[in-house]
């Protein structure tokens, strides 16, 4: 009987790497914006003075562990608890925090990141990390965002990726301008990002039809609003007929869960599909394992009674410390390793 045990657990040993590598001929992407990921360090060129020791919100070094924890177990949690291999961030301070959080993954994958300072003056990036066993990097850049007022806005990363049998990708991290002023005063903020998204979206399309681009990120809009539909041109799709869409175009994960009444944040107690994810054409007839899009909603994070029921319990709720996680789910797919 001790002979049968010893065998059993070599045998996990043995095989336990082979599915956390791809997940036997795939890889998880998610998308988490991880509301207010800052350091508390002052930094004179933003205004982070909210998220200092010395602001009535006391950030403090137990409360950014308290979050980076928080947060590690969330990420380690996703993929059935092997973690994702790509991941797109939202509302990260600097590359540091995001090195912070890696140092506190512990799903065994070895992760890189790309990051950009960004012109926000609040100092809020996007970052993403990948599984440096499945990618390998190629280039990043980064999208600028020219609003019409001219108030500095969060540029969009782009990061180019590949396996190892060499097919290229490109991903696309995106925090769009806020609602802030009400939807429709501010809606011509989220077109003008949708659509300096569309200008290097068709670049690379009719350089080739066939690219491979993933879009991601918190679009501050739902999946059948003006910026997303008109502006970026993302349309939906049917899991039935993948034949026929087309390779040159973009098309939306996340409408379909919209229509169902999901979303990945809640505001005054109803669900938005803020958080979404968007592919080309090639992708989604060849890589995408279809229906696989979901919203990362773990009962361990969800707020109990109350409006908000249902909603991921926050760090913040205002200026009322909760010690939570973050304001938004994560969203995720899953795609055939090519």
């Amino acid at each position: 009987m001790k002979t049968s045990r010893t065998l059993f657990i070599a045998l996990l040993l043995f095989i336990t790497p082979i599915f956390s590598q791809g997940e036997g001929g795939t890889f998880f992407l998610a998308s988490y914006n991880v509301e207010n990921l800052f350091d508390t360090i002052n930094d004179p060129t933003k205004n982070d003075e909210q998220f200092l020791p010395s602001d009535s919100s006391q950030w403090n070094t137990e409360k950014y562990t308290t979050k980076l924890n928080h947060l590690a177990q969330v990420i380690d949690s996703m993929n059935n608890g092997w973690g994702p291999d790509v991941l797109g961030l939202a509302e990260v301070e600097n590359k540091a925090v995001v090195d912070d959080l890696v140092a506190h993954l512990n799903n065994g994958k070895k992760y890189e990141v790309v990051h950009f300072e960004s012109p926000d003056g609040r100092g809020i990036d996007c970052a993403l990390i990948f599984n440096t066993r499945i990618f390998k990097f190629v280039a990043s850049d980064t999208l600028g965002v020219n609003l019409p007022n001219g108030w500095p806005t969060r540029s969009i990363l782009h990061a180019a990726l590949t396996t190892p049998r060499g097919t290229l990708y490109h991903f696309f991290v995106n925090h769009w301008p806020s609602r802030s002023g009400g939807q429709e005063k501010s809606e011509i903020n989220r077109v003008t990002a949708g659509a300096r998204l569309k200008l290097k979206t068709d670049e690379l399309l009719s350089k080739d039809p066939n690219t491979n681009i993933l879009i991601m990120g918190d679009m501050n809009d739902e999946p059948l609003d003006k910026s997303i539909v008109e502006a970026l041109g993302a349309l939906g799709f049917n899991c039935d007929s993948l034949s026929g869409l087309a390779q040159d175009a973009l098309y939306n994960l996340s409408l379909e869960k919209k229509l169902k009444g999901e979303g990945s944040y809640k505001y005054r107690g109803n669900w938005n599909m803020l958080d979404q994810m968007i592919a080309s054409g090639n992708v989604l007839k060849k890589l995408y394992l279809c229906g696989s899009f979901g919203i990362f909603n773990p009962e361990f994070i969800q707020q109990k009674g109350g409006n908000y029921e249902g909603a991921s319990l926050p760090t913040f709720g205002g200026r009322r410390y909760f010690g939570g996680y973050s304001d938004h789910f994560a969203v995720y797919a899953i795609f055939h390793l090519d």
